[in-house]
């Protein structure tokens, strides 16, 4: 049974990858696996063949949002443009050539991309010889809470899926007929076009390239075969993951067509901001103010941090910007084989609304407080001294304005 790979996979590229990135990364493939540097090498001509369709896909302003959003379930039968889509497995090699030849200056051969005959009603895409393929890989961004992330949570996804319909079972009949042999392709769903001396395949008119009729489709499906379904899917977020998580749920994207297996489910995790904390890789970071005494004279105060208030001695002559590392309290590794740290940087809060006894304290400690106090302020007087005793001496020199 044919399984067609995510074109993103077949280049080696990231879904975010740009037009440029696309080129690149197929002309290297194209170029590795060209059948004129592998004479009579089977498996390169179809890595070759797979590397130009995923190129064709994804280089094709119209074609790469369709497939980001439905996969392989885009271009097959019942979602829009009538037909399936040819694979890598279902493509001429000579098709092949000629899309490489225009996507580097040589010529498009016959006009223009094999993919414009390929959407016009072949059907069979990733078929085996019963017709039955595999269903296409789904994609679905969750956003969750950066509590959710940090611990893990639990979550139940309702989305509509494509799936056999349940009125026909995915025959696209109803009860009174069943699919026929198409009698003018002979279920092959192509049919051969002599132009001259050129013979041009093309999907049969017939039978959209199924090569099945039905005489008397399924009305909740119109023929098709499939429709879409809602499904609710228990999900399992695990501890520490991040924006940019993608967790698989094998089996659980679209349904096969035909009996065919079903296809994978992708989550892509976005984690929301959080008011207090903020997360770089592992590490919690967080800001705390606390009282100038404490920070001049040295004492203690509470810090949250993922795992309740944790106590933090702080050295007598603290300054603003200090930061602290409280090992081991950050967020865990997904796979369990280590833990952040909680990292604090600590500012210093000036007290308001004094009054009575407590201003009257804090001006007699202000009168006994002396400049050698306060170093970084003496430094600060210092420099400035230095900068008007020169600014002075220059003035003074002749021809100074």
């Amino acid at each position: 049974m044919s399984q067609k790979r995510d074109c993103y996979d077949v280049l080696g590229l990231d879904r975010g990858a740009s037009e440029d990135q696309v080129k690149k990364a197929y002309r290297k493939l194209a170029m590795k696996y060209h059948p004129d540097r592998n004479p009579g090498d089977k498996d390169a001509e179809e890595k070759f063949k797979e590397a130009t369709e995923a190129y064709e896909i994804l280089s094709n302003a119209e074609l790469r949002p369709r497939y980001d959003q439905f996969g392989w379930g885009a271009f097959e039968r019942g979602n829009g443009r009538g037909g399936g889509f040819g694979g890598a497995g279902h493509i001429d090699l000579e098709e092949a050539m000629r899309a490489f030849a225009s996507a580097f200056g040589g010529g498009g051969g016959f006009g223009g991309s094999f993919f414009e005959s390929l959407f016009g009603g072949m059907g069979g895409g990733g078929r085996d010889a019963d017709g039955r393929s595999r269903g296409a890989d789904l994609r679905y961004d969750l956003e969750i809470d950066f509590e959710e992330a940090a611990f893990g949570t639990k979550r139940e996804l309702t989305l509509d899926v494509v799936a056999d319909c349940p009125a026909c079972n995915g025959t696209g009949a109803d009860g009174k007929s069943q699919r026929e042999t198409c009698s003018a392709c002979g279920g092959r769903g192509m049919v051969v076009q002599n132009m001259g001396f050129v013979h041009v395949r093309q999907p049969c008119p017939r039978c959209g390239g199924s090569g099945e009729i039905i005489r008397h489709p399924c009305r909740k499906c119109n023929g098709a075969g499939r429709s879409k379904i809602a499904r609710t899917i228990s999900l399992n977020v695990p501890a520490g993951v991040d924006t940019g998580s993608r967790m698989r749920l094998a089996g659980k994207g679209e349904g096969g067509a035909r009996g065919g297996p079903p296809g994978d489910l992708f989550v892509v995790l976005h984690v929301r901001e959080h008011a207090l904390f903020a997360r770089d890789g592992l590490d919690v970071h967080c800001e705390i103010p606390i009282p100038f005494h404490i920070a001049a004279l040295g004492g203690e105060v509470q810090v949250p941090t993922l795992r309740g208030d944790v106590p933090l001695k702080i050295p007598a002559g603290t300054q603003p910007g200090k930061v602290f590392t409280l090992r081991g309290l950050g967020l865990p590794e997904v796979r369990g084989t280590g833990m952040g740290d909680h990292v604090v940087a600590v500012t210093i809060e000036v007290p308001t609304g004094l009054h009575g006894n407590a201003a009257d304290l804090l001006a007699a400690f202000g009168a006994a407080v002396k400049e050698s106090n306060h170093p970084r302020l003496a430094a600060i007087r210092k420099k400035a001294a230095a900068f008007f005793s020169r600014r002075k001496t220059m003035a003074q020199a002749p021809g100074e304005p």
